[in-house]
């Protein structure tokens, strides 16, 4: 007889398994960064090998660090592209600018069918995340900017445009809605310009081009108008004043000789020089100015004798205060990377009275030794300055001075910074509004250009915006805090450095980045709208 189940008890045969209740899938809000590199197929049927060790090489040397140092997380690699998660959108669009300027110069000094070139998409969205790998409409979105992003630049989403318009100083192009790939809505796609005053440029050539072909289209339509006015009358003139012939007696003619023209006189040896004039050479077009690398070789080769520009303002030594030196107590326990505090002992040197102004680079800019030309008031300090381009910078002025101008080691900047105190400010450990050029220090309105230089009280050795102004450039490789830092004030440097020092603080910046002791870093080759730099100068 065959076995009756219990069901309420649970006894007799093989009972029936409940199924066990699945964990949800862990997702989080998410900042999602999708690269990939413009052409791979044709780099590796150029060189296979040599194009796959270079691309891990940069994965390994740039792609991954820059992501760790912005607090992001690599989440794989696909061979020609990466995908990444960062909580900070902020961080992630930093991350992706400063991937794509270290670029330029990797590939400066490559031909231009080697360069390798990477497409970054940047979207926010909630993604399925697991360890080695992410899911979602975020993830694909990601994906989709980066498929559409021309090669070297990053495109954003409207979310991710929405979280930085405000925390970044950056240029952004709408380019409107698109639509996208197994997408069903359209996404809202932003074109990064880490360059803030391109946007300007940009938006100034596409003006000029729309303008001439205005006007080419208005002449076009006036000349076609004054031809279909004319034509018909000119016609029957010339039908009229035709002389009457027979076929034959026409071709039977002959044809006259063409009359040559008579060659021109050859000007004599007293006037050939002054009739002759140089042709100048064109100014390069908006164009081509955006088309030219963000940041400079590292390295830059100074002519021996720099040339000069018509109108160029001639170099000139910059006003400098000479220090004679000594020892001090650096740092504060105010910040990890201020520690530990120590005493370091300063050379005598001199240090720029004021920071780099824009006439004193254009002087460079204009000697073809710098990379770019500044915009702004001439009085005002250089701003979006690389450390690369700070080191164009001193190496061109040392050539043309014949003086070894440098930039200052980070205890120079530090000393010179004191004024000899050693409190929080060079003032006292109080802030004290009106005394340094920073966001809601005193009453001057907040703009898009620092304070002309020396504006506002030096401190006790002389020396103007020794805080606030401009974050100032230092020779320094950056290290997190001062442990095996040297003591005899010269600067701590490695081969290689992937970011440098910066001090000071800036005109965008509360109070607490203007202390003596504070100290920041940036990438070495990337451009930001706050840093500039002064020089110094061994005695």
């Amino acid at each position: 007889m065959a076995q009756i189940r219990d069901i309420k008890s649970g006894r007799g045969g093989d009972q029936p398994r409940e199924p066990q209740a699945r964990e949800p899938m862990p997702r989080r809000l998410a900042a999602i960064v999708a690269g990939d590199i413009s052409g791979y197929s044709r780099l590796m049927q150029i060189d296979e090998e040599g194009t796959h060790n270079r691309v891990k090489r940069i994965e390994r040397d740039l792609v991954e660090p820059s992501i760790r140092e912005h607090h992001g997380r690599l989440v794989k690699t696909t061979g020609d592209g990466f995908i990444a998660i960062f909580d900070s959108p902020v961080e992630a669009v930093r991350a992706s600018i400063v991937i794509q300027q270290n670029m330029v110069g990797r590939n400066a000094a490559l031909p231009k069918h080697h360069w390798i070139e990477y497409r970054i998409g940047v979207n926010l969205g909630d993604v399925i995340i697991e360890t080695d790998d992410v899911y979602g409409d975020g993830v694909n979105i990601a994906t989709r900017l980066e498929g559409i992003a021309k090669a070297g630049e990053v495109y954003i989403s409207g979310g991710i445009y929405e979280q930085i318009k405000h925390k970044l100083v950056c240029g952004y192009e709408s380019l409107g809605d698109r639509k996208v790939k197994n997408i069903t809505d359209p996404v809202r796609v932003y074109r990064v310009l880490p360059d803030p005053s391109a946007l300007h440029e940009n938006r100034k050539r596409r003006e000029k081009i729309l303008t001439l072909l205005l006007i080419l289209a208005l002449l076009i339509i006036a000349g076609g108008t004054l031809w279909s006015m004319f034509a018909p009358a000119r016609k029957a003139t010339e039908q009229a004043s035709a002389p009457v012939s027979a076929p034959a007696e026409v071709s039977k003619a002959p044809a006259p000789a063409a009359k040559q023209p008579a060659p021109p006189p050859e000007p004599s040896p007293a006037v050939a020089p002054t009739q002759q004039q140089a042709t100048p050479k064109p100014e390069a077009s908006p164009m081509e100015k955006q088309a030219a690398p963000l940041t400079p070789p590292a390295s830059p080769t100074v002519p021996e004798t720099a040339p000069t520009t018509q109108g160029a303002a001639p170099a000139r030594d910059p006003e400098t205060i000479s220090l004679r030196g000594g020892s001090f107590t650096m740092g504060s326990n105010e910040d990890i990377s201020e520690r530990p505090i120590r005493q370091v002992t300063v050379k005598p040197f001199a240090m720029g009275k004021f920071p780099v102004s824009v006439r004193e680079w254009n002087a460079c800019a204009a000697a073809k030794a710098c990379g770019f030309t500044a915009t702004g008031k001439d009085d005002a300090p250089v701003t979006n300055v690389s450390w690369s381009d700070a080191k164009q910078y001193v190496a061109w002025l040392a050539q043309v001075t014949r003086k070894p101008y440098r930039l200052p080691s980070e205890a120079e900047w530090e000393y010179a910074a004191r004024g000899g105190t050693q409190t929080r400010y060079w003032w006292g450990d109080q802030f004290q509004p009106g005394m340094v050029n920073c966001r809601n220090c005193s009453d001057i309105p907040a703009v898009d250009q620092p304070v002309k230089v020396g504006s506002l009280k030096p401190n006790p050795f002389g020396l103007f915006d020794m805080g606030g102004a401009v974050d100032q450039w230092v020779e320094d490789c950056w290290h997190k805090n001062y442990q095996g830092a040297p003591a005899d004030g010269s600067a701590w440097v490695e081969n290689d450095c992937a970011s440098h020092v910066i001090r000071s603080g800036s005109w965008r910046k509360d109070s607490n980045y203007a202390r003596t002791s504070n100290r920041g870093s940036y990438d070495t080759n990337v451009r930001y709208p706050t840093h500039g730099f002064r020089v110094a100068l061994p005695q």
